[in-house]
């Protein structure tokens, strides 16, 4: 390595803030103090200890730098234009529309950008889920150690005050001391300044004794003193570590401004004009210029490069991942099942999931300890357990932690194009992972996340645990493939469209109680996978002999499809020759497929204008009417439940096929008023 040059390293430092002070005035907003006081380390990080080529951003062996503090974006902006990877251009257009500088990073949007961060304490845990998946990839390729193309990368966070006030972030430390990630390595810049102000007005928790019983090295350092930082660095470069390094940086909110150092106002609004040429000058620049970089920082600053791209060129070919497909081989039998056959959903998936470990090599994931009620114990011991001690399990034991796990699992996804991770729990839990299932979507990674007891009929528990608004509220997230699965056979080909493409996450929301196997879905898988990717198809239809009746269409996901279509048989039974209307049922398992099709298909489900349509679903009601228009007929369950058998809850909310024959009867043919 060579030699570093104390005068280049405190004029790339203030180049870094110079154009951080110039993009977030240009702005008028952003957040230069943290910047200011994390660019120490994070300009040493690059210059020196960084593994990455920026002419193969995504090279597989390369170390990974995760900016968990994502309002710090203008450092990492900085970073990436001094690495070559950002044009000046985008530097001056900083949060404006159609930028590579948003406001905070963006991983599809951004060359560098390995996720993307902004609510805070994400990014420590999608650290943790790419130090798990660097693991795993270098067991699954190299079982006989590190060679010279494979090396095993390092996971490199940024994380500030905020980002270790966040839960999510600590619970998924523990899983990463637990786990022995020896590979990842968390800066702290510690400035104890927050937007509100002082961060002691809201925590005296001693990090180094924390993150120690959490089976993590510590080190402190003064954040602004290179010597201590490189010192720190070195140790995390060292062979022979077997736990996370937690790097302490003491440092100074806004480190460098001519007056406001150290003020919590710097956090969160740009510099004043007048501070920031006051600034530049104190720190050697020219206070007139703007966006400006001396030219001979450049190749001071790219000076180890020469010794990562070898590499990089030598087998980013045959590792390149835009040629990587994570597809679904070598399963040709299935689990078969019989009409009418009785059996949950979640069974239905845990048994395809055991098939789908022991043939997708890069499928990990786990539940938030509900192993025996998510149906996950099977691919559990088809697969092994990840452990501090075993490398080779896919099996994530993520205990009671739900919010970790599915950033974790996000920060898996992330890594590589070869990782299918998912993760488990109940749905009612999903409002604890909301913000993560969010960034999925965000991201555009191939998360699935499994929720079981998926509504009222999960029985006993109660209103705790029954999900009412879950299914429709997560509907309302773009980008984002919310799959209710009717029966067994669908719940396969919701596993098999899932596992098929590279960048959709998707929600998979599971019954707890039997259900019938229906003959709708007795086809081959191609068929089956076909109508299910549509998001909707036709389930049940009995024709009619009555011009002059309406069709009857009726739509429901999930284990209202079958009570739907016990409803509408029953209907039909029940009226007399000549006068019979036409009826079609639909199962819909997926809204979001549904809206991809064309208009000709789209209308096939709609029917005719004229057409009376009933939606059944055993919660919220809000949202059906996309469907059955102002005037159709909508039920479902739109309060809380209660805690009951589930048949005693069915009878309850009106959800027997009795009852909703009852219910659709009456609605077509209302009582004459009473004169």
């Amino acid at each position: 390595m060579p030699l570093h040059q104390p005068e280049l390293d405190r004029s790339v430092i203030a180049h870094l803030k110079g154009l951080v002070m110039d993009a977030t005035r240009a702005a008028n907003s952003g957040h230069p103090g943290g910047a200011f006081s994390s660019c120490d380390f994070a300009a040493l990080l690059w210059m020196e200890y960084l593994c990455y080529a920026p002419k193969y951003p995504r090279w597989p062996s390369r170390d990974r730098f995760v900016l968990s503090a994502g309002h710090e974006s203008m450092l990492l902006y900085s970073l990436l234009h001094m690495a070559g990877m950002l044009p000046l251009d985008e530097i001056k257009r900083f949060r404006q529309l159609g930028s590579l500088t948003p406001g905070h990073p963006e991983n599809h949007l951004t060359p560098g950008v390995e996720a993307t961060t902004g609510p805070l304490g994400q990014g420590v845990a999608m650290a943790v889920g790419m130090a798990v998946a660097a693991l795993q990839e270098q067991t699954r390729q190299q079982p006989e150690g590190i060679t010279a193309l494979h090396r095993l990368p390092k996971v490199w966070v940024l994380a500030g005050d905020g980002d270790l006030q966040e839960d999510v972030a600590l619970g998924a430390c523990q899983l990463a001391g637990h786990w022995a990630l020896h590979n990842l390595i968390l800066y702290y810049d510690k400035n104890d300044i927050q937007i509100s102000g002082a961060v002691n007005r809201v925590s005296s928790l001693d990090f180094k004794a924390h993150f120690e019983s959490m089976q993590w090295e510590v080190v402190e350092v003064d954040g602004h003193d290179h010597a201590q930082l490189r010192a720190a660095m070195n140790r995390a470069m060292e062979n022979g570590r077997d736990k996370p390094l937690l790097i302490i940086g003491q440092s100074v909110m806004a480190k460098g401004a001519a007056t406001m150092e150290g003020l919590a106002k710097t956090h969160g609004e740009p510099l004043p004009a007048e501070e920031i040429a006051a600034t530049k000058q104190a720190l050697g620049l020219n206070p007139q210029a703007h966006f400006a970089v001396a030219e001979e920082l450049y190749p001071y600053f790219n000076r180890n490069l020469n010794t990562f791209r070898d590499q990089a060129e030598a087998n980013f070919r045959n590792t390149n991942p835009q040629n990587v497909q994570a597809t679904l081989p070598g399963i040709n039998e299935w689990p078969t099942y019989t009409n009418h056959q009785m059996l949950a959903t979640r069974v239905a998936f845990g048994q395809a999931l055991e098939l789908m470990g022991r043939t997708m090599l890069g499928l990990t994931g786990g539940s938030a300890d509900l192993e025996p009620s998510n149906n996950t114990g099977a691919f559990a011991k088809a697969v092994g357990e990840f452990t501090a001690h075993d490398r080779s399990g896919r099996n994530l034991a993520f205990g009671v932690r739900e919010f970790p796990m599915a950033a974790i699992l996000n920060g898996i996804a992330l890594y590589s194009p070869d990782a299918k991770a998912f993760g488990a729990t109940f749905l009612t839990f999903s409002d604890y992972m909301r913000n993560a299932i969010r960034m999925s979507a965000i991201q555009k990674i191939p998360v699935l996340h499994v929720f079981t007891h998926d509504s009222i009929f999960l029985g006993e528990d109660g209103p705790t645990h029954q999900s009412i608004e879950h299914v429709m509220s997560l509907r309302l997230i773009p980008d984002l493939w919310v799959m209710r699965p009717a029966d067994a056979r669908e719940t396969q080909a919701c596993l098999r469209i899932w596992a098929a493409q590279p960048h959709q996450p998707v929600v998979l929301a599971l019954t707890r109680q039997n259900v019938p196997t229906l003959e709708c879905s007795d086809t081959d898988t191609q068929t089956l996978d076909t109508l299910v990717s549509r998001g909707a198809y036709l389930a049940w239809h009995a024709e009619g002999d009555s011009s002059e009746l309406a069709p009857l269409y009726g739509y429901a996901s999930g284990s209202e499809v079958h009570v739907l279509i016990q409803a509408a048989q029953a209907i039909h039974e029940g009226e007399s020759a000549g006068l019979r209307r036409e009826i079609r049922i639909f199962s819909l398992p997926c809204w979001e497929c549904l809206e991809m099709q064309d208009e000709a298909y789209y209308a096939s489900i709609m029917g005719p204008d004229h057409a009376l349509r009933v939606s059944v679903e055993a919660g919220v009601t809000a949202g059906w009417s996309k469907f059955t228009g102002r005037h159709g007929l909508n039920i479902g369950v739109d309060c809380f439940g209660y805690s009951a058998p589930g048949p005693d809850l069915a009878e309850h909310f009106g959800l027997t096929p009795t009852q909703v024959k009852e219910r659709i009867l009456h609605w077509i043919y209302p009582e004459s008023p009473k004169e």
